[in-house]
């Protein structure tokens, strides 16, 4: 068992069966009513592992720019030795609390903070209770935190925001649905900003651009490409800027994240051409979306009924829209 990106847990527990609570996760599919991974994501180690009922992990790594896994687990007797990561390690503890030692510094987590451990400083981790603890996980890559951080983490790794917990709550949801990378990656750079804001990184600039500027040029470029899969990190090459610095300037802007921007832009183009009787199918791939279940949740959200009650109404209408 792993317990962190390249890390090897010296211990060797008994595997027992994998509960439904976890096959149920992502990167598991049902096949004949037995669960097997699922291809189509890259599962890091969904083991399904139980040394007890009480200790399991889950962890997998989602096509989101600047995240190298996502790490869930419960434990109750498991002891991280000391190791180190080349990743930031972020988490948040869901139940239970755990001790720690950030080089000879010792250290605790429990409640509604945050906490970041910084990459190449020793560590190691345990239960504080005999009830153990649960924890959620993200290992974030030095384009999102850099190195120059490193120390103000070491000695305040702890960030008593409930704002950014909820934050990460959410992320961690819409990182469980691999259909939602967009979704993720412009949650992850509110978390970012303000993750860097705790650890007093000097807020992004670019020389001779406003912020407007670059949010109705990431506008003009998600307009042209809204069928595709472009990425905030692909816009940031293009644009010259970071993630984050899109996210905050296009929100601050137009008032709407860059992710619910572009959702409404393909909804709009997919009312078209679903009144146009194309296909439901064939309508989720052209404007963007991974296939129908993906196409049909986000329509009823946005329009109130699924794309093929909508296409229905308007042909039983003689061609009469329905637009609302």
């Amino acid at each position: 068992m792993l317990f962190g990106p390249g890390e090897t847990d010296p211990t060797n527990p008994k595997v027992a069966k994998a509960t439904s609570s976890l096959t149920n996760g992502p990167g598991f599919r049902q096949t004949s009513g037995r669960y097997k991974p699922d291809p189509e994501r890259e599962v890091l180690y969904d083991l399904g592992l139980l040394a007890t009922r009480r200790e399991w992990v889950r962890a997998w790594k989602p096509a989101v720019p600047g995240i190298h896994e996502v790490f869930h687990a419960r434990f109750v007797h498991h002891v991280y030795p000391p190791h180190t990561h080349d990743a930031w390690t972020v988490f948040i503890v869901d139940e239970g609390a755990i001790r720690y030692d950030l080089e000879t510094r010792h250290r605790g987590a429990a409640g509604a903070r945050v906490t970041i451990l910084p990459p190449h400083v020793v560590h190691d981790g345990r239960a504080a209770t005999s009830a153990g603890f649960r924890k959620r996980v993200l290992y974030l890559g030095s384009d999102i935190l850099g190195d120059d951080l490193i120390g103000r983490a070491v000695d305040d790794p702890d960030i008593e925001d409930p704002s950014l917990v909820q934050r990460l709550r959410t992320l961690h949801r819409i990182l469980g649905d691999p259909d939602e990378a967009f979704a993720a990656e412009t949650a992850l750079a509110g978390v970012s900003i303000r993750l860097r804001a705790h650890l007093g990184a000097v807020n992004e600039t670019v020389a001779d651009r406003p912020d407007d500027e670059i949010a109705s040029d990431l506008r003009e470029l998600l307009d042209e490409h809204f069928s595709q899969r472009l990425t905030l990190a692909d816009a940031g090459y293009l644009l010259h800027a970071s993630s984050a610095h899109l996210a905050k300037c296009f929100s601050r802007t137009f008032g709407i994240s860059p992710h619910r921007y572009l959702l409404a832009r393909r909804i709009e183009a997919a009312r078209g051409r679903l009144l146009d009787g194309e296909p439901v199918a064939k309508v989720a791939a052209s404007v963007g979306f991974h296939d129908q279940a993906h196409l049909t949740r986000h329509f009823k959200r946005h329009v109130g009924t699924t794309p093929a009650s909508y296409a229905s109404a308007s042909r039983s209408r003689s061609g009469a829209s329905t637009r609302i």
